[in-house]
């Protein structure tokens, strides 16, 4: 078992042990915030230079989300830096007049946060160290910014680790919570082409111009056969200087497309092409494209590995279950940190029972919510005419919109939360 103290912190079984947790934007501080009361050791690596920013909001739904932000002790703190609910946006023709609308609650959920808010409190967050039974601090989370895992050797005791820049170290386990295209679930368990499968969409997003005020008057959407592109003002980014709106993008491709990730002109000529012939104000959208410093572009993706483990390294969040857009990922992530932090708690250490406890409890809970991903492209950008008009009846149907919404919150509580707080003496 472990060993309480009388401060609320866990010391595992022996020396405390040493994890290495790649990807700082979510999951990976929410789970260093566990393990560091847990007694851990928790080292955060990101390859960006510092939390990321951008405008994209993350939102939660039902009593589960709400009871892990609880327990965190988060729930006030987000709930004082929500955007107020998600944006309504109309669906309109080729000439600008409304076919449909969509309701705020489609996007913000019961509890809606910039992404890059979310990112900076759970950092903040994982950096107040728990104290131990003297009243020192135990020692916060290490976060190494701007720098890349290159190489994962297990041993007999630890995962020896090389980065691109710091200095080789051997942890004793290693998580990898770094998204879709995770590092660490290439290096460790083989290529991305082996787990993420292409759900036959893009999505892309970017700030509009200052000059481009009518573009943003109000939030619109305009549909055509496996394109939609969107545009307008959201209340949750109002008062941000300089905010003139943004543009939202989904469009549908059977085939995976060409383009480098790390290139982002060459995304951009990607978004273009997809857009070619697009009518409403699309062409004045996609001009507007080309000078963007904030794009947002990816595929709509789905990630399943067989087994979340391999010896010492497991994967969390995204870079396990990941869905890209309406698979409630934040939601996911951070019930999942929770539940992996526990686990290994109560295994005292012992990572082989723990990682199989935390994909026992947590695979059944996350698999449906991943379905939203494929749900989410057809929806935005229905593949025909027919299909767009079906769409748009459904949402002037407040019965049919109260199903959808209700499926929704039903899958985000399907889980019985563990509860872990008798590893922590009060």
């Amino acid at each position: 078992m472990t060993n309480g103290t009388a401060n609320g912190t866990v010391k595992p079984a022996g020396r405390p042990q040493t994890v290495l947790i790649s990807g700082a934007s979510v999951a990976g501080p929410a789970l260093a915030y566990w393990l560091a009361r847990y007694g851990y050791r928790p080292t955060v690596i990101e390859v960006a230079p510092a939390l990321r920013g951008g405008g994209f909001a993350v939102d939660f739904r039902g009593e589960v989300h709400r009871s892990v932000l609880e327990r965190m002790g988060l729930l006030g703190e987000i709930g004082r830096r929500a955007t107020g609910g998600g944006s309504p946006m109309a669906f309109i023709d080729a000439e600008g007049r409304q076919l449909a609308a969509l309701p705020p609650e489609f996007a913000g959920g019961d509890l809606e946060i910039l992404r890059s808010d979310l990112s900076r409190i759970l950092f903040d967050h994982s950096l107040r160290a728990p104290a131990d039974e003297t009243g020192s601090a135990t020692g916060a989370p290490t976060y190494l910014f701007g720098d890349s895992i290159t190489s994962l050797t297990e041993t007999d005791d630890g995962v020896h680790v090389t980065f691109e820049r710091a200095a080789a170290r051997t942890f004793d386990l290693v998580v990898g919570a770094d998204g879709l295209h995770s590092t660490v679930r290439r290096l460790a368990f083989g290529p991305e082409r082996d787990f993420a499968s292409h759900l036959g969409y893009y999505v892309a997003g970017w700030d509009l111009p200052a000059d481009a005020t009518a573009l943003g008057a109000r939030p619109v959407g305009y549909s055509e056969p496996g394109r939609l592109v969107t545009a307008g003002r959201t209340p949750r980014r109002a008062h941000d200087p300089g905010y003139t709106g943004e543009t939202f993008c989904v469009f549908a491709s059977e085939q995976e497309l060409s383009y480098d990730r790390r290139d982002p002109d060459s995304q951009k000529k990607a978004i273009a092409e997809a857009y070619t012939g697009c009518g409403w104000r699309t062409p004045e959208l996609i001009d507007t494209l080309w000078a963007a410093d904030d794009l947002y572009f990816d595929s709509i993706s789905r990630v399943d590995v067989p087994h979340w483990s391999t010896g010492r390294t497991v994967l969390l969040g995204d870079a396990a279950y990941g869905a890209t857009v309406g698979g409630m990922g934040t939601g996911s992530a951070l019930v999942g940190a929770y539940v992996l932090a526990g686990e290994l708690a109560l295994a005292a250490g012992d990572h082989t029972r723990a990682f199989a406890r935390y994909e026992q409890q947590l695979r059944p809970y996350v698999t449906p919510c991943q379905e939203g991903g494929r749900g989410t492209g057809e929806f935005l950008a229905p593949a025909t005419q027919e299909a767009i008009d079906a769409r748009n009846a459904a949402l002037n149907d407040p019965a049919t919109v109260r199903a959808m919404l209700d499926q929704g919150n039903t899958l985000s509580t399907g889980i019985s939360l563990p509860d872990y707080a008798a590893l922590v003496t009060p």
